[in-house]
């Protein structure tokens, strides 16, 4: 089980994301704008800049739904590889047989 200090910030973030993200993505499309002004264009870059890092969406971490584990995840199934084999293993994932010979 991964800390909940972890699991707890990852929540922070993805709900920072979620709450900036058409503030985010409307100064994004005026940075990128190459038919305005160069000079509004580096305004927008500044006022993104100052936003919370956190509020970008390359800062959530894929987390496991059952244990919270942060590595060895597979997003189809969003939890980690040892939750699936667990899982699996006790026949609680339909259509997924655990093969052992």
């Amino acid at each position: 089980m991964a800390k909940k200090s972890a699991v707890n910030r990852n929540e922070m973030v993805k709900a920072l994301v979620k709450q900036l993200a058409d503030k985010r993505a409307a100064l994004k499309a005026i940075a990128v704008d190459e038919s305005l002004p160069l000079e509004e264009r580096f305004e927008a870059r500044l006022k993104l800049a100052k936003l919370p890092r956190n509020s970008s969406k390359t800062r959530i971490r894929n987390r496991c739904e059952v244990t919270g584990r942060p590595r060895a995840y597979y997003r189809k199934l969003k939890m980690s590889r040892i939750s699936l084999r667990e899982l699996g293993s006790q026949g609680l994932i339909p259509g997924l047989v655990k093969s052992s010979w």
